[in-house]
């Protein structure tokens, strides 16, 4: 396992943090303010990102992607998350569950996704349903070569952007030893589709820019070729997903955390009190080895979960231990940054605020902390009988 960096993959991450330093940082704090990202800025940093190639870079080559492998598609998320995801959404990463289309699905759906012709989301959560994904309620009934579709998911990031939506929905049941649990079937569900409203979801203080949406089934007729892979097999293109997501936000925590560092170093040198630098008292400069210390490791954790899903080596357990890690580092890191500079550091000339509001979240979706744990344990104790 090698972790310097190729040629190539240093020059896609001095061209993807150049790019968001240049076309994201600028409009931070008036998204920030306003909690929008106007249409026409979202168009143009997708033009610029496929200006660039780096549209959809997370996808194969044989699709039209730039055919990445984890670590460097990793490398690219880990740039982004030093900015807004209110903006970098716009960098185009289409869901990988997109593979799973059919001929006829791929012209439709995966292709235009590809070219940044059309924006998708991915929906799963419910109000009843988070972890406990089985345990959802919106429920699909057969009728004839269709399916007709009620209830609601919500917790939908950018599904106010999207031109389909990727919909996880229960279409059967079956008895399992812990009691019975739904089969879960996945769907391609066109926005205006009659019975299918995308709302606004609710108000968030992490994020902003970044928009949550309520998904609202109401007998909505899907014939049978809107399903993505097999009947009761959703679950089976899921994992991908989730392997990815994870560890998407293990990596843009990294980034974060390296932003965030990046403000508090230099201020500690800089900063005077009592005729000397607050660096040079331990209070802070202990704060500033306990921060980079962490930075690296989740940022080696990390890249070794991906480097792992590279070699095709089982990596369930690397990738939530990554997740876990890297998202409780942020708080933590953000929070240190934060007593080091003192009430500067909530005032809103600086963004630390935001990113320790920000940070609150990671340890909550795609996956709590607390089922990261779960997963982790699990694969420690199952070989043991346990």
């Amino acid at each position: 396992m090698d972790f310097a960096l190729t040629e190539e993959q240093q020059m896609i991450v001095d061209t993807v943090r150049g790019f968001v330093e240049t076309e994201i940082y600028p409009h931070e704090n008036e998204v920030e303010r306003t909690g929008v990202v106007p249409k026409e800025l979202g168009q143009e940093i997708a033009r610029k990102c496929r200006d660039l190639g780096f549209f959809a870079c997370n996808m194969p080559e044989e699709v039209g992607g730039a055919g990445l492998d984890h670590q460097t598609f990793t490398l690219v998320e880990r740039e982004l998350g030093r900015g807004s995801m209110g903006l970098t959404v716009f960098f185009g990463r289409p869901s990988g569950i997109l593979m799973a289309c059919n001929a006829e699905q791929r012209e439709k759906y995966l292709i235009p996704a590809v070219k940044g012709e059309k924006f998708d989301a991915l929906a799963m959560t419910e109000p009843d349903a988070g972890s406990d994904v089985r345990g959802m309620k919106c429920f699909a009934k057969p009728d004839g070569d269709d399916w007709i579709v009620n209830g609601t998911k919500h917790f939908i990031s950018h599904a106010n952007i999207a031109d389909f939506v990727i919909v996880f929905i229960a279409t059967g049941e079956e008895q399992t030893p812990r009691g019975p649990k739904k089969k879960i079937t996945c769907f391609l569900v066109d926005r205006g589709t009659p019975g299918f409203e995308i709302r606004d979801g609710y108000a968030s203080v992490s994020h902003r820019g970044y928009k949550n949406c309520i998904l609202s089934f109401d007998d909505c007729r899907l014939p049978s070729s809107a399903i993505l892979g097999e009947v009761h097999k959703g679950f089976d293109i899921a994992n991908d997903w989730l392997y990815a997501t994870r560890i998407t936000v293990a990596a843009t925590c990294v980034g974060r955390a390296r932003r965030v560092f990046d403000y508090a170093l230099p201020y500690a040198a800089e900063r005077k009190q009592f005729g000397k630098p607050i660096g040079t008292n331990q209070g802070v400069s202990f704060k500033l080895a306990d921060m980079i210390t962490e930075i690296d490791a989740a940022d080696y954790l990390t890249l070794a979960a991906a480097w792992r899903l590279d070699q095709k080596l089982p990596a369930n357990r690397e990738i939530a231990s990554a997740k876990l890690y890297a998202s409780e580092m942020l708080a933590r890191v953000t929070d240190q940054a934060i007593q080091i500079f003192g009430g500067m550091g909530l005032m809103d000339d600086l963004p630390l605020a935001r990113f320790w509001r920000d940070a609150r979240v990671e340890r909550i979706w795609d996956g709590t902390s607390e089922i990261q744990r779960h997963i982790i344990s699990r694969d420690l104790l199952r070989p043991l009988g346990a």
